[in-house]
């Protein structure tokens, strides 16, 4: 099978490519030539996806399988019509399902869930990405299939405030210093290693009956974020020192975390991963979150130049603490 990742090495995608090589695909990652592809046994194709002009190459190729890992808005989702339109036998759109109704309606998110969140622009085009190529299979059977990752991680630290390509969370249980938690820390939440997410959409590659669907791929480990936040501590051999502080009031000191908790973290979710089991025979998610952060903190630790404590996001932490903690919290 000749698939084409636009993408592929990078927190989810990488694990991804990893598996497609192992299991014999014939795996190529478009490229922009300023570094070499970093996945041992693919193939690679320089161009920028962006630029017109630097895609001769891949315009020559036809493909079993071509998967967007870094679509964001309507424009690239109709560059991309026009560009495999007749070239690809699938296209996979890697959307979010942070898409889904919010605030919801019922804890429980299935497929057939109403995607809607006009809270975090970010989700608003992902969900305006999917109608546009929802049209295109309607009105020119354009192949497309629409994958919704959650909060999917490898090389990134899964949490609200201080995490994902940010060390700062992690730097502050290490030196005891306060960390903040959203709410009261019970709302469930469910993180997925990325060699899990991975089973699940390579799975879906090539796969003619899942054309015209979305699918949604997580763990089916529901954790309370309280629980998720002492795992990260006790995987650092630290007991955290958590702050628990109402999202609204959070957003209102500092609007740029209104899209990851408002829009997206701040209630219950349970995904119901029965569609993608039923379609891919044999998914499970086997990678828990306790197993998963350790390879995840050892990547990091053996990566010095990855620990980033960004000086922005450390000051809105102690912004916000410091004015919690007025109001005689």
């Amino acid at each position: 099978m000749k698939v084409l990742f636009i993408g592929g090495t990078g927190n989810i995608s990488a694990a991804s490519s990893r598996l497609a090589v192992k299991r014999g695909m014939e795996l190529y990652l478009l490229n922009r030539g300023k570094s070499p592809a970093k996945v041992p046994g693919a193939k690679s194709i320089v161009g920028d996806i962006t630029q017109a002009h630097t895609l001769a190459e891949l315009k020559r190729h036809h493909w079993d399988a071509v998967v967007n890992w870094i679509a964001f808005e309507p424009k690239d989702i109709e560059r991309d019509i026009a560009l495999f339109g007749g070239k690809t036998k699938q296209y996979l759109f890697i959307s979010s399902a942070s898409c889904y109704q919010t605030p919801l309606r019922h804890p429980v998110i299935t497929e057939s869930t109403p995607v809607h969140n006009t809270l975090w622009d970010y989700s608003h085009n992902k969900i305006l990405c999917e109608q546009r190529l929802q049209r295109a299979y309607a009105e020119t059977a354009f192949p497309m299939t629409i994958v919704r990752p959650s909060l999917t991680y490898e090389t990134v630290i899964p949490v609200a405030i201080g995490g994902f390509d940010k060390y700062n969370v992690v730097h502050r249980i290490k030196n005891d210093k306060p960390i903040i938690v959203h709410g009261d820390g019970t709302s469930l939440w469910t993180v997925t290693h990325s060699e899990d997410f991975a089973k699940g959409l390579v799975g879906l590659l090539g796969l003619e009956t899942a054309i015209g669907h979305p699918f949604h791929i997580t763990s089916d480990e529901v954790l309370s974020w309280n629980m998720l936040y002492t795992i990260l501590g006790e995987a650092l051999g630290k007991r955290p020192h958590m702050v628990h502080i109402a999202s609204d009031f959070i957003c209102a000191l500092e609007p740029s975390f209104t899209g990851t908790l408002l829009a997206d973290k701040a209630e219950s979710v349970l995904f119901d991963n029965t569609k993608i089991k039923t379609f891919v025979p044999g998914f499970q998610a086997t990678i828990p979150f306790s197993t998963g952060i350790r390879r995840t903190l050892k990547w990091l630790e053996d990566h010095p130049e990855r620990q980033v404590v960004d000086a922005e996001t450390e000051a809105k932490i102690e912004r916000i603490l410091k004015t919690y903690r007025s109001l005689g919290h």
